[in-house]
């Protein structure tokens, strides 16, 4: 078992608003992994005195620890119940049905002798190796499909020069488009932790035969850059990446092609630089426990997304 982490701030300046850790049981029993990316709000009000570096810290910490405490609990619950505690801890003093109070992206994966299981809620990304060198990407597609007018927004400002007038304005109507769009009721935009714990009802989750992984490596949007904006190879070559040069060695060559093309000319992007960070969870070879003919049915549902 090898746990290998890293978290960056987009600016030097400024807190970083991701979270990201995993946890070794001392019972040996598996482990678990989160990490969550928080919205970064325009600036003015989100009826929150906190802010969103406090609001991930939280809720992350809410849910790996349930996640390895309460492994009776689906990820789904876990995720609901963190949701609830976070909120408890400052409803008293914030507003926290503004439409800006903090929020954030999840993953989460707890693995155990017989199974992993999954969990995914907005643009962050899962990656499962199995021991053959195959990856699947989980991911919540929704944001990839934005209703028509957003997306025609986004593309706009990915075409105007970066720091110019035209794409300030542009940018600022696509947020709002989009703030529209997020945890809104109806099912016809997508979906972020904020207050509401009925949201982790709409996670994408699923499992996976343990025997069947070798290693899961979680992603913000941030650090996923290397594949989905640089394009320096597909999800396998982006595992491989870190396998041989860590996720410290990642983050480096994101902010490394971020530098060479500050002004998203060649690869658009919609920050110049953003909050990475990643986790990979190498969980080796590993022989199911008691494992029977009972358990055929565990080959047929690999990868079960749901």
């Amino acid at each position: 078992m090898r746990i290998d982490m890293t978290g960056e701030p987009g600016d030097p300046g400024r807190p970083n608003e991701d979270y990201v850790s995993a946890a070794l049981p001392s019972s040996g029993e598996g482990g678990a992994l989160v990490l969550l990316d928080g919205v970064t709000p325009p600036a003015g009000d989100t009826g929150c005195v906190h802010g969103v570096p406090w609001f991930t810290a939280r809720l992350g910490g809410a849910l790996l620890e349930l996640a390895v405490a309460q492994r009776d609990l689906t990820l789904r619950h876990c995720l609901s119940e963190a949701i609830s505690s976070t909120a408890a801890a400052h409803i008293s003093i914030c507003d926290l049905s503004h439409s800006r109070t903090p929020q954030a992206t999840v993953v989460a994966a707890r693995w155990g002798r017989e199974r992993v299981e999954h969990l995914v809620l907005s643009d962050s990304a899962l990656l499962v190796e199995d021991h053959g060198g195959s990856v699947t990407a989980v991911l919540d597609p929704r944001l990839d499909r934005l209703p028509e007018h957003a997306g025609r927004l986004r593309a706009r400002v990915r075409e105007l020069p970066e720091g110019s007038p035209r794409r300030g304005a542009a940018r600022a109507e696509y947020v709002r488009a989009v703030e529209a769009l997020r945890n809104a009721p109806g099912g016809s935009g997508f979906y972020t932790a904020a207050a509401d714990p009925s949201v982790a009802a709409l996670a994408v989750t699923g499992s996976t035969p343990r025997a069947d992984v070798r290693a899961l490596l979680a992603l913000s949007d941030g650090a996923a850059r290397w594949s989905q904006t640089f394009r320096f190879g597909d999800w396998a070559a982006l595992l491989n990446f870190v396998r041989k040069e860590g996720t410290e060695g990642l983050i480096a060559r994101v902010r490394e092609a971020e530098r060479a093309d500050p002004d998203g000319t060649a690869h658009p992007r919609g920050k110049r630089h953003d909050d990475a960070s990643a986790v990979l969870a190498e969980l080796g070879v590993h022989e199911a426990h008691g494992r029977g003919a009972g358990d055929s049915e565990d080959a047929k549902d690999a990868r079960e997304t749901r």
